[in-house]
């Protein structure tokens, strides 16, 4: 089981050790993704699923929100159709609550142990500019390569700021452009001249390079955390 719907804990059987088998075969799999350094989306989907389980411990209208409707009568002399949830007595309650004091540890477990693989892998992967940063870096190109590996990935970016009543947060939007293969003459820099000869978008492009000291699943791991990276290096260096 590679996914955990977002319903889980309320939908189908509402029983303890039938949750815990589903929870448990899903967090397995997780795992294993986790084993060969494949971190998303499976570490976010965690933090999903750990946040709306504490919601749900802290609030049992968010439980009972959770549950589907039946139709059970029509007023039709206000045209109105009275629903009820699906929802009965106590016992049922304490075993959705059971349920999710057994889930909520088991999240932060496997969400700690991909955290550990993300600070290690992010660790090996360093960013710098390529060639003159312009005044405006928030659209450009970052250039994504291994080491170990002779090709070079060009994604055009660009950074979206968006705001909230407490908060900004930069987002990016990232479109692969096209790749080269590293050789003693196609130099990282010359891989920047030659983007701006053969697209001639930017005259003199924001260029980034993200390389990684190590093998890594390329959509699943390198290229979130490139993605990050980025977005981090240009809000502290702005």
């Amino acid at each position: 089981m590679d996914s955990l719907n977002d319903n889980w804990i309320t939908e189908k059987h509402i029983d303890f050790e039938y949750k815990k088998y589903v929870l448990l075969g899903y967090l397995q799999k997780v795992s294993e993704h986790f084993d060969v350094n494949k971190l998303y989306p499976f570490l976010s989907d965690l933090l999903r699923h750990y946040k709306s389980a504490v919601m749900l411990r802290d609030s049992k209208q968010a439980i009972y929100n959770k549950f589907p409707e039946n139709l059970s009568s029509a007023d039709i002399e206000n045209q109105q159709l009275i629903y009820e949830k699906l929802i009965g007595d106590d016992i049922l309650m304490q075993e959705i609550e059971n349920i999710i004091s057994y889930s909520i540890p088991q999240f932060e477990k496997y969400i700690n142990e991909g955290k550990k693989s993300y600070d290690f892998i992010e660790s090996r992967c360093a960013i710098t500019p390529v060639g003159i940063v312009p005044l405006n870096p928030q659209e450009g190109y970052l250039l994504l390569s291994e080491k170990t590996k002779r090709e070079a990935m060009v994604f055009e970016y660009q950074i979206t700021i968006f705001e909230e009543p407490d908060a900004r947060y930069r987002g990016i939007h990232m479109q692969y452009v096209m790749s080269f293969e590293k050789s003693l003459t196609c130099t990282y820099e010359a891989i920047k001249t030659e983007l701006i000869k053969s697209i001639n978008k930017f005259p003199n492009p924001a260029t980034y390079l993200v390389e990684s000291s190590m093998e890594i699943p390329f959509e699943e791991t390198f290229l979130p955390i490139a993605k990050r990276t980025l977005v981090r290096y240009l809000a502290t260096s702005a």
